[in-house]
């Protein structure tokens, strides 16, 4: 601090000088708690993603070493029932035969579709181009891929940018989606564009967020909008 001499000879400019001081000291002070606050915060929302996620894969697990095997094994037991019981088989008793298999097949259709629901399992083992793409064949209305990212990228960026992909989908089931993503400079953009984008978009917001990323609503001619996200990656 710099005055001349003599200054602080002043008792009353000396302590509006010291009061000066202390309130730019706890300004700072309060800044740098809050900075603290928000990086605990962030890290507290990065470890709940990574832990969901982690849950979610083990969930799916589980439902294809438990649930799902034990319905193959079943629908194995009773084609070999069948086969024992010969071409002497009494039609009541095959139509019963034929009504539970093709309970057992809808029953596995559903345990598949939900497991896919919770955590695509292709996602953790091939990556986002293989799981969008595979959403792309399994969705009832047309979606035109323009671009994915082949290298893969970390498990919790791949799953926000499959989870911001997935929702557009679920939530315009009826217009042709144009889905591209890539890397730019340090984050992955994924882009979404249809003719009813949700306005809402806390949920992605929140899951994109967690990771330090952005996403946006952009409303272009004739009514389409296009969803946005971009989110940090590792180089």
């Amino acid at each position: 601090m710099s005055h001349r001499p003599g200054l602080f000879a002043e008792p009353a400019l000396a302590e509006e000088v010291a009061a000066t001081a202390r309130l730019a000291l706890e300004n700072e002070r309060l800044q740098a708690e809050a900075r603290a606050q928000l990086e605990d915060l962030r890290a507290s929302r990065a470890r709940i993603v990574r832990s969901g996620d982690a849950e979610r894969r083990r969930l799916v697990r589980d439902l294809h070493d438990g649930a799902q095997q034990r319905l193959v094994t079943l629908a194995l037991a009773l084609r070999l029932a069948r086969t024992r019981l010969g071409s002497g088989l009494d039609p009541a008793l095959a139509g019963r035969l034929d009504e539970a298999e093709d309970e057992l097949r809808a029953a596995l259709a559903d345990l598949r579709e939900l497991a896919q629901g919770i955590f695509p399992v292709i996602l953790a083992e091939e990556g986002l181009a293989a799981a969008v793409e595979a959403l792309a064949e399994a969705v009832p209305v047309p979606m035109e891929i323009i671009a994915l990212p082949h290298e893969r990228l970390g498990p919790p960026v791949e799953a926000a940018a499959y989870f911001v992909v997935s929702e557009a989908v679920r939530r315009d089931p009826v217009s042709t989606l144009k889905v591209s993503a890539g890397r730019r400079d340090s984050n992955l953009v994924v882009e979404v564009e249809g003719d009813n984008m949700p306005a809402e978009i806390t949920d992605l917001q929140d899951r994109v967020g967690a990771l330090d990323g952005t996403v946006t609503v952009a409303h272009g001619p004739g009514g389409r909008a296009t969803i946005r996200a971009d989110i940090p990656c590792e180089s």
